[in-house]
This record gives C-alpha cells, sequence and structure tokens, in this order.
C-alpha cells in the first residue's frame, strides 16, 4: 500500500487542525438531546445504585418489645436510639448488641452481632459479626484518591461510587490539562460529600454471616459478604459479594463485583462484573469491568476492561492494562528509583506477556502485541499493533504484524463479549475488530516500514523504538499490514450508513475500552472545563452519545482514509469494491488463522496422550476426546 503514507500524514494533519475544536455539534444538537435522554430513561438502574435505603416508616421501639429482646438477648446502649419498622418482632434481634443510632427494617435480622450507627435495610441478615459500626462521618470511599500508574501520586484518581472508566482515564492521562483535572476532582469531591454521613447503611436482602470488622461501609441491594476479615471506609454496590478472609480499606466496589478468598485491597476501585480471588493483593489500583485477577500482585495499575492475570507469581507494577493477559511469572515493574518510583508502563489493548516475561519501565507496546523474554531497554512499539515482542541475545527484537495470523488473537477478539458479565454498564466499551483507532495505527506502520527499508534497502536488520526489526520480519510486516488495513477498511465502509451530522475524521483512540476520536475527547474535556457538563452522569452520557453512533463516526473516517488512498472522493462503485476487497481479505486472513488453529489441534500435537497404550487409535481417540475435537 504506496500511499499510506499520505493516508497517514493526511489523518495526523486532521486530528492536528482540529485538536482544540468542538465537532460542528450544532447541526446534530437535537439528536443527541435525544439520544441523551433516551439513556437516561434506559439507565435509570444506573443512575439510582446506591441512592440512601428506602426504608419503610421507622418507629421508636416499645417498652414491651425492649424487654422481649432483653430476654432475647439482646441489650442497646441506648433503646431511645433504637428505630424499628411498623411491623417489627423483637425475635428480629437475638443476643446481639446496639449501640448509637440503630434502625431495623422490615424483616431484618441481627442474630449475635454488634451493630453500631447503622441502618438495616429490609429483608437483610446481619449474623455472627463482630462488628458492623459507623464511628465517625464518612464518604464511605467516596473521594479517596488512588495514585494509579504512577506510584508516587502524578496520576491520582479520585474513586466514587459512579467512577467510568472514561472518567477514569481523562484524570489518569489528561494531566497536562491542570483546569481539567481540578474541574473533575471537584466534582468527584462534591459528590463525594452528598454520600457523607455519620450512620452506615445496608441495602435490602443483604446477607451478611460470619465477619469480623464492617467499619464505615456503605452496602447496596442484595449484597453478601461471608467471613471478610475487615472492610474499612468503602462501598458495596448492588449485588457485590465478599468472601472468607478478605480485607479491604478506602475502596469502591461496583455492582457485581466479587472479591474473594483472602483478597487483600487498599484504595482501590473494583469495577462491574470484576473478580479478585485467591489471595490476591492490590494497592493504589483501579480494576475496570469484568477484570479478573488471583493469586499475584497490583500495585499503581489502571486495569482497563478485562485485565487479567491469575498466577501466584505474576506482578504489576505501576502501568496501564486493558483485554491484557499476565502468564506465569511474568513481571511488569518500576525499577528505575534513581528519581524516584516515577516511571510507568503502558501495554495497549489486548496484549499479552508470556510466562516469564519481564518489562522494565518506561515502556509501550502496540495493541494485541505478544511480549516473550525480558525487555529492559525502555521500547516504544505503539504504532505497531499485532506483533511479537521477542528477546533474542539481549535484545528487543520486534515482529511486525507477526499475531495477525495468530488464531489467538481471533479467539480473543471472540470471547471478550461472549464473557460480558455487565448488568449497568457504566464502562463503555468497544469490541470491534476493525475499528479506526487501531488500523489508524497500522497505517502508520505501514508507512514507518518503507522509510526504514527505503533508507537502507540492503540492510540485514533496522532499528526502532529501541528494538531490533530484522528485514525479513519487515517485508512480511508490510504485508500482513497491508491485508489487515484492507479488511478493516472494507468493513468499515460496510458497516455505517453515511452521515455528514457524524464527522469521524482524524485521530482516533481508545479510552479506556472505548474508541473515539482525539476531537471528541478533547471537545468533552472542553466542556468540562467550561461547567457545560457538570455531573458524572453528564459527562458519562457524552461519551455514550458518541458510541451509539460509533459506526457512522467509523463509516466517516474509513471514507476519507479511502479518499486518501485514491486521490480523489470514492464513488458508489469504488465503494463497493473497497467492500468487497475488504471481504476477500477477511476471508484470507481467517483461513491464515483457521490452518494456525489446524495446526494446534493436529495429531502431531499428540505427544504425552494415550499415556498407557502403544496403540495409535487409541492414543489418536484419547487426544481427539480430551481435546473436545470430537
Amino acid at each position: 500500500m504506496t500511499t499510506a503514507a499520505a493516508a497517514a500524514t493526511n489523518t495526523t494533519a486532521t486530528a492536528t487542525a482540529t485538536k482544540h475544536t468542538k465537532t460542528g455539534r450544532s447541526p446534530k444538537e437535537k439528536d443527541e438531546r435525544k439520544t441523551f435522554h433516551l439513556f437516561l430513561l434506559t439507565t435509570n438502574r444506573y443512575i439510582c445504585t446506591n441512592q440512601t435505603t428506602r426504608m419503610s416508616r421507622l418507629r421508636k421501639i416499645t417498652a414491651a418489645e425492649i424487654a422481649a429482646a432483653e430476654k432475647n438477648g439482646t441489650t442497646a446502649e441506648d433503646w431511645s436510639q433504637i428505630a424499628v419498622s411498623e411491623g417489627f418482632d423483637p425475635a428480629q434481634v437475638e443476643r446481639s448488641r446496639l449501640e448509637g443510632r440503630v434502625e431495623i427494617g422490615e424483616e431484618a435480622r441481627i442474630v449475635r452481632s454488634r451493630v453500631k450507627n447503622y441502618r438495616i435495610g429490609p429483608g437483610t441478615l446481619i449474623e455472627d459479626v463482630t462488628a458492623l459500626e459507623c464511628r465517625r462521618r464518612t464518604t464511605f470511599g467516596n473521594g479517596v484518591k488512588a495514585a494509579t500508574m504512577n506510584e508516587c501520586g502524578g496520576r491520582s484518581v479520585a474513586i466514587c461510587d459512579r467512577l467510568s472508566a472514561q472518567t477514569a482515564y481523562l484524570l489518569a492521562v489528561y494531566r497536562h490539562r491542570p483546569k481539567l483535572i481540578e474541574t473533575l476532582e471537584k466534582i468527584i469531591g462534591d459528590y463525594a460529600e452528598t454520600r457523607a454521613s455519620e450512620t452506615g447503611e445496608t441495602g435490602r436482602d443483604c446477607r451478611i454471616r460470619g465477619a469480623r470488622f464492617i467499619r464505615e461501609t456503605r452496602l447496596g441491594d442484595g449484597v453478601e459478604i461471608d467471613g471478610a476479615s475487615i472492610l474499612e471506609n468503602g462501598t458495596l454496590c448492588d449485588g457485590t459479594r465478599i468472601g472468607p478472609d478478605v480485607k479491604a480499606y478506602d475502596f469502591i466496589a461496583a455492582e457485581n463485583a466479587r472479591i474473594d478468598n483472602g483478597t487483600t485491597l487498599e484504595r482501590c476501585f473494583v469495577g462491574e462484573s470484576c473478580r479478585l480471588d485467591k489471595g490476591f493483593t492490590a494497592a493504589e489500583s483501579l480494576f475496570f469491568a469484568n477484570c479478573h485477577c488471583e493469586n499475584g500482585e497490583a500495585a499503581s495499575i489502571f486495569a482497563g476492561p478485562y485485565t487479567v492475570s491469575h498466577h501466584k507469581s505474576s506482578l504489576l507494577i505501576a502501568g496501564m492494562f486493558s483485554f491484557f493477559n499476565a502468564g506465569s511469572g511474568s513481571n511488569q515493574s518500576n525499577h528505575l528509583f534513581k528519581s524516584g518510583a516515577v516511571h510507568q508502563a503502558v501495554h495497549l489493548r489486548g496484549c499479552k506477556f508470556a510466562s516469564g516475561a519481564y518489562i522494565m519501565s518506561p515502556a509501550i507496546e502496540g495493541a494485541f502485541t505478544m511480549v516473550k523474554g525480558n525487555h529492559a531497554d525502555h521500547h516504544d512499539t505503539a504504532i505497531f499493533p499485532y506483533s511479537y515482542l521477542m528477546e533474542k541475545e539481549g535484545r528487543s527484537h520486534l515482529l511486525p504484524g507477526a499475531n495477525l495470523t495468530s488464531y489467538g488473537t481471533v479467539r480473543d477478539l471472540e470471547k471478550w463479549p461472549a464473557r460480558d458479565r455487565r448488568t449497568v454498564g457504566r464502562d463503555v466499551i468497544n469490541f470491534e475488530e476493525h475499528n479506526p483507532c487501531v488500523t489508524g495505527t497500522m497505517l502508520r506502520a505501514v508507512d514507518t516500514l518503507h522509510m526504514l527499508r527505503d533508507q537502507d534497502p540492503a540492510a540485514g536488520q533496522y532499528a526502532y523504538g529501541k528494538t531490533v526489526v530484522r528485514a525479513t520480519a519487515l517485508q512480511r510486516g508490510i504485508k500482513l499490514y497491508d491485508k489487515a488495513i484492507v479488511a478493516a477498511l472494507g468493513a468499515m465502509l460496510d458497516g455505517g450508513t453515511p452521515d455528514p451530522r457524524y464527522d469521524g475524521t482524524g485521530r482516533w483512540i481508545d479510552v479506556a475500552g472505548q474508541y473515539i476520536t482525539k476531537r471528541e475527547t478533547e471537545a468533552i474535556a472542553d466542556d468540562i472545563e467550561t461547567g457545560a457538563l457538570r455531573t458524572l452522569e453528564e459527562i458519562d452520557n457524552r461519551f455514550r452519545v458518541f458510541h451509539v453512533h460509533y459506526g457512522t463516526y467509523t463509516r466517516s473516517w474509513a471514507e476519507q482514509i479511502y479518499a486518501s488512498l485514491l486521490g480523489h472522493t470514492p464513488t458508489a462503485e469504488e465503494i463497493r469494491e473497497a467492500i468487497e476487497a475488504g471481504r476477500n481479505a477477511h476471508a484470507a486472513m481467517r483461513r491464515t488463522t483457521d490452518a494456525d488453529r489446524d495446526r494446534d489441534c493436529s495429531l502431531a500435537l499428540a505427544v504425552s496422550y494415550g499415556a498407557d497404550s502403544e496403540d495409535e487409535t487409541e492414543i489418536r481417540a484419547d487426544y481427539r476426546a480430551v481435546r473436545g475435537l470430537e
């Protein structure tokens, strides 16, 4: 694709020219308002989540009820501070201690527990709890700052129970806009104050059993706590599950999160449907939708959606991840302490670490890069997606585009939407394989590879971004990227409806799982600074409005790129040809990845199967049965 340079130049120029301007929203303002209100209606549950528990009408406990409760072994610091529902039965409290202001909802039960300054929601069970107490005025974790990405606090994000991945991204990444950061922190600080209280609360139908200390922690509806060691200064949103021996301080756990089996958290945000399990430890970290981390350790990480780390020996420090998988013994660390723990690494969407992989910050890899070996030279391969980064003879070798031939990449792209467990959907997530963000980097990659080759056509290898690119890998990378670009452009031209109101031209970025134009992101930041966006809900809905029209925006981008490649505005017939070419290129790429899958499932890999058999037929049968190949 010899004109890729022109396309990339045109794209960059467009992005630069419009960097600090808003899209022409006046023609589409009415449409966006409708979309905004639609989201307000469809996300009503999201907006109402974690509001103060609605208690039935309460009254003071009567003298007869006090006598009956005391007969059941329950005492109170001051019975005049105890309020109960109209239908209260003294049997609801048994062998317990009530201190300060305690409100007991309909059919709520307190058994063998100490409760201090708490509202107990209807249908909630508190059983064998050493202390459920609110000892002071608190915001229940709202407003706590987590030193994500930078251990020294240079990218701290104020967490709250309505935090989205996109808002957190602005706070962490846009530090070059101090007014934006100041405004966002004020918005979150003001919201945190609305959540402040001297009384804790549980939602409806919670189950709290066998816990030791639950202090200054607000519970949403349907929360389950089983055997936790200590929860202090936090919020558990609707449907959260907390298991045995969990310790958490200064935290937020979003809807349907699960924190289990000895996990320890300190100043962390755990996003919707995340799972932290099996002794995982984390400090100063953010985990967004569908993350799953076990056994290992994280410190000051921004874990975007689908960040996965399952192994005891994994260590992730001061980095940004998303759609990420850490192999056993992998280590992304901040070990350059000459100026303190100030460095960071960014691993763009879909990166994987092989077992034993090591990266020394600072460093950055392109999207969907497979990392193998040790890398301490601070590489920058951001514009080379779908690559292999491998250690050879102590140096980092880059194989551009090599991951495009792997069936593992296809499997990842297919499994993520299938494993989406969210019900609220606060974080905006794009799963599209063919998108302007990654395709734009491939265009830049092709231009860069051509430039390197043209500088010395006879060279056996080339240097880029602290890596080595061999000539054979360079040539193969150009071919792979060209085919992938054709497939992507065809898919985007085929997937959207032209609409001049939605200008998707210019640079696209990945904002913690959402593909969006840099121009629109800057416009959102502008509106936050000027006060046009005043609440977290308004900010989130601006990102959602773009998401609703994503297909139209991508069509606009693809048309602009295709026009640059052709040197003129494409005709309808040329568009149809590009779509057909894209389908053919995609099919050819799938044949390659299918062949890779077939090799992975071939009988050549039946070694060690049928261990007690010398019969080839039995060996093959065992292999096929175990692999599910029948």
